[in-house]
């Protein structure tokens, strides 16, 4: 193994433990991370994640340790973060049908995705798509996002998603199939039980969304099918699964476990966990 992953975040703010939590375990295991952003600017953490105060609206507690906390800043203020894989440089955009072009156009696009695709697997044993509400905006439906999973996925790689990281996986899809990869899988993710009613926001941007703009929970449920399945596993503590070449971890708590079965995957086999 090359003991490498690559790590996609969010230009829009993401989770500080649903980091954390997969670094460490990582870099315990001798994992080198490399990251990666859509436009390749530096990803910083939602302040409510670093604030050990702040009570998560739909779970009525804090959901943040003053010791994550502390780690969440410390990373933050490390130059770690600096100078990320900037996807849009990495892979190309996908042309326009109305092009008149197009046919060639499309044909130049599958031959470069194929050639950028063949050096990232040399690279990376594995892919982790890191949550928070960040990824609604520049992850979620990113098409070099899709392509990076579709990668990984073709080439039989591990792909790790926490939170809101997991709906890059339902949309990841066959240009011409366009069926999700989901289908049949199991996955965990946010549930609505989880999801806010309210103050729904991304960093950078001035908004507050109100709701999250689409509930997790329905998507992959349609995503996966009648012979896969979602298990929000509400009531309790931990929700994480293995579903090979998926691992999905549903919320921020479940992120120190998302670390250990990508390990257990990359390094015992585990094929299949927690459902």
């Amino acid at each position: 193994m090359k003991k490498r992953i690559l790590t996609v975040l969010s230009e829009f703010g993401y989770w500080g433990e649903e980091l954390i939590g997969p670094l460490e375990i990582l870099d315990a295991a001798g994992y080198k991370l490399d990251f990666a952003t859509s436009k390749g600017r530096r990803a910083h953490a939602l302040p409510p994640s670093m604030d050990p105060t702040y009570v998560d609206p739909p779970l009525g507690k804090p959901v943040t340790s003053h010791e994550m906390a502390a780690k969440v800043k410390k990373v933050e203020a490390s130059k770690r973060l600096e100078n990320p894989i900037n996807l849009s440089a990495l892979l190309p955009e996908r042309p326009y049908p109305s092009s008149s072009t197009f046919i060639r156009d499309f044909e130049k696009y599958n031959d470069a995705v194929d050639s950028a695709i063949s050096k990232i697997l040399a690279t990376y044993d594995a892919l982790l798509l890191v949550g928070g509400s960040g990824p609604i905006v520049d992850m979620v439906n990113n098409q070099r996002v899709h392509d990076l999973i579709l990668g990984f996925h073709k080439a039989d790689r591990p792909i790790a998603a926490e939170c809101y990281g997991v709906a890059c996986l339902a949309f990841a899809r066959d240009y011409h199939l366009r069926k999700s990869i989901l289908w049949g899988k199991h996955v965990t993710g946010h549930p609505i039980e989880y999801d806010y009613h309210d103050g729904t926001g991304f960093l950078g941007a001035d908004i507050n969304m109100g709701p999250p703009p689409y509930t997790l929970e329905y998507i992959l449920r349609d995503a996966t099918g009648p012979d896969g399945g979602f298990h929000g596993n509400v009531g309790r503590n931990v929700s994480a699964l293995v579903d090979y070449p998926f691992i999905t971890g549903r919320s921020t708590a479940d992120s120190y476990k998302t670390g250990e079965l990508l390990v257990a995957v990359l390094e015992k086999g585990l094929r299949r966990h927690g459902w």
